[in-house]
């Protein structure tokens, strides 16, 4: 299946006529800056000016198939990096739907090497595939997947001037003390079958492994990029993936799987372009309609809960022991003096307390020597009772009213 993508990749079937361009965007700007005195363009920007010649010259001088470890960074659009996530946190959706474990998830990944900067790759879009596995397993060998990577390879060969340059795939494990991010047998398999019929005709092929719930539990995208090391190539003894030297075999099979020196490790960035970073800016900061729109992370609602939750604790025991305390002194004087009829004193009276959580604030009663009032006196107790219930009815209030922006913002970006 991967040599007839790639044959295919290599031999398309209809004319690219984006590269026939005789002034390139890079050419534009730089006169323009030469021109006008201004100054260059940001580095990120400039991972947006393709020049089609400089490209062409990496791509045929093939300098990655001379040194084993030549590329030492990957750089990720924010398009691809949001398709990426949302399509392995699908996954963990999906499995878990369906009563089961978590689905593994795989796609393509859209890009080239950098002119201006020769050792890294850079990737500017992702394509989820139809393909789910399970426990380190993604392998595309369908045929209805492989003639859709074909595809999909012939229509963006028509518009767009980079190519397939690499795959992704999840690993939705069991969260742990370390990522789950390496390279299986499977997927050392699948990588190295790239690379042998991709390098060699100058489009460089990288693996790109997610941790979803890792990344769902740190707020930041857990994602590792990797290239396999031709079989002839013998790195150094106990070297692992991200270059260290670690002499004990438990852990280096812990952190990055049997196949630990078979592969290494390419640093990863995120770019985005100046104008995009400007919207985003003037977004946040002068409309806030991410904030809106945006759900409160569960760890934050979840210690919000467990704090009011705590005081409400403190305050129903603290009440409720004052009024066992009234009940024993009564049954003293010859009143009844049931454990029973403890409780129920001491259940009506977090009752009351509780039912007065909307009522006018402490500061505005009246107390014993004070007059008549509306609202009756609580003591000290009962007012850190009524505290406690408020910030209750508040986090659940702000819990429905998250729930009913995520519905919107559901309907809105579907």
């Amino acid at each position: 299946a991967i040599e007839r993508v790639a044959r295919c990749h290599r031999h398309p079937t209809t004319s690219v006529h984006l590269t026939t361009r005789t002034t390139t965007m890079s050419e534009k700007n730089a006169s323009k800056a030469d021109a006008n005195g201004e100054a260059a363009i940001s580095a990120a920007d400039a991972k947006y000016a393709v020049d089609p010649a400089a490209l062409q010259t990496l791509r045929d001088s093939v300098p990655w198939m001379k040194d084993p470890k030549y590329f030492t960074k990957v750089a990720l659009s924010p398009s691809a990096v949001m398709k990426i996530m949302m399509h392995c946190q699908s996954g963990v959706e999906k499995g878990i739907a369906k009563g089961g474990n978590p689905i593994e998830v795989m796609g393509m990944l859209l890009g080239r090497p950098d002119p201006i900067t020769p050792k890294t790759l850079v990737i500017t879009d992702a394509f989820p595939l139809p393909i789910e596995g399970f426990e380190t397993r993604v392998v595309a060998d369908d045929d209805d997947v492989t003639n859709h990577m074909i595809a999909l390879g012939e229509a963006l060969e028509k518009t767009r001037r980079e190519r397939f340059c690499g795959w992704y795939h999840s690993h939705p494990f069991e969260l742990g003390d370390h990522s789950h991010c390496f390279l299986s047998q499977t997927d050392l398999t699948t990588q190295l079958q790239w690379q042998r019929l991709e390098d060699p005709h100058g489009n460089p092929f990288v693996a790109i492994v997610v941790d979803p719930l890792r990344s769902a539990a740190m707020e930041i995208p857990e994602l590792k990029a990797f290239r396999a090391y031709p079989p002839e190539y013998s790195p150094k003894a106990n070297e692992m993936p991200d270059g260290q030297i670690e002499p004990r075999e438990k852990i280096r099979l812990e952190y990055w799987g049997s196949c630990w020196n078979r592969y290494y490790e390419l640093d990863v960035e995120y770019f985005m372009s100046s104008v995009s970073r400007t919207v985003m800016e003037r977004l946040t900061q002068d409309y806030l309609w991410m904030r809106t729109l945006t759900r409160t992370t569960p760890a934050i609602r979840t210690a919000a809960l467990e704090s009011a939750a705590q005081q409400y604790k403190v305050a129903a025991s603290s009440v409720a022991s004052s009024s066992s305390s009234r009940v024993m002194s009564a049954g003293a004087a010859g009143a009844p003096t049931s454990e029973a009829y403890a409780q129920a004193r001491a259940e009506q009276a977090m009752a009351a307390v509780a039912a007065m959580a909307v009522a006018p604030s402490p500061a505005a009663t009246v107390g014993p020597s004070g007059g008549s009032s509306k609202v009756p006196f609580l003591s000290e107790k009962a007012i850190k009772l009524q505290k406690a219930t408020h910030e209750i009815s508040q986090v659940a209030a702000e819990q429905v009213c998250d729930d009913t922006l995520q519905q919107i913002k559901e309907q809105i970006f579907a």
